[in-house]
């Protein structure tokens, strides 16, 4: 089994730590390639920048040549995810929900730590729509742009540990980490707190497993049928990139093997 990990944004490092996170999640036999798109902002932190990565994402996967058997999006409560639904005949998982119905799993509510205070409304405007609002006990920021979640590592777990104790006096029996760049931090939180820390990318690992393992996908009955044909002008982006530019880019990810999964 070979599963995509969509890093939303344009910033390798951060694409290499979703690869570890992803890969030390996965289930022997299960191939993790990773990358991200070749345009876009270097990090996302607003609905003007989500809906930039959203088109950027569905450009990438539209003419990557790379099989694979499921796709996880890791963004947190970006959007994107439907388009990229109708757009596969693969199973599609997204960081937000995968969290979220974990999370559940383990406790009666469920906590999100994030990154700057802007990113609450759209996470939680996420699991309106994807009812799972009402057992969220609280979403907060750490204060912490996407790009400083690397500078500091300590620091980092230090300012997100201090947020999910806030999280958890507020009713939360389960942590999200609420954001793909704090990958890899669950085990420091969970030590810290003695609670049950979920990491979006590690969740929606074993989901996609799970799905793909079941032989079931996208249902293409109504909501997400593939798109209509039609024109659309000078798309996808990534085939009238000048050749320079697309060699330069931060996604020249290598890939193993290929089967369409596209």
């Amino acid at each position: 089994m070979r599963i995509l990990v969509m890093n939303p944004n344009t910033t390798a490092s951060m694409t290499a730590s979703i690869r570890a996170t992803a890969t030390a999640a996965a289930a022997p036999g299960t191939e993790i390639i990773a990358t991200e798109p070749l345009w876009g902002p270097e990090s996302i932190e607003g609905h003007f920048e989500g809906c930039l990565s959203a088109a950027a994402v569905l450009d990438r996967l539209a003419t990557l040549d790379t099989p694979f058997d499921a796709l996880v999006m890791a963004g947190f409560g970006e959007p994107g995810r439907e388009g990229a639904q109708e757009l596969l005949d693969v199973p599609v998982l997204d960081i937000t929900e995968s969290a979220a119905q974990m999370a559940m799993m383990l406790g009666h509510a469920y906590g999100i730590v994030t990154t700057l205070d802007r990113a609450v409304p759209q996470i939680r405007d996420r699991l309106l729509t994807a009812g799972l609002l009402q057992r969220c006990a609280a979403v907060r920021g750490t204060g912490l742009g996407v790009l400083e979640l690397e500078r500091d590592e300590e620091r980092t777990v230090e300012v997100v540990i201090e947020t999910a104790r806030e999280v958890v006096r507020a009713g939360a029996e389960v942590i999200c980490l609420g954001c793909g760049g704090m990958a890899g931090l669950q085990e420091k939180v969970a030590a810290a707190l003695g609670l049950p820390v979920v990491d979006g990318v590690a969740a929606a690992v074993k989901f996609a497993e799970a799905v793909v393992g079941l032989g079931l996908t996208t249902s293409t009955g109504r909501s997400f049928a593939p798109p209509r044909p039609k024109t659309i002008g000078c798309w996808p982006l990534s085939t009238h990139l000048p050749l320079e530019r697309a060699q330069g880019s931060a996604c020249n990810t290598e890939f193993s093997a290929q089967t369409s999964g596209i």
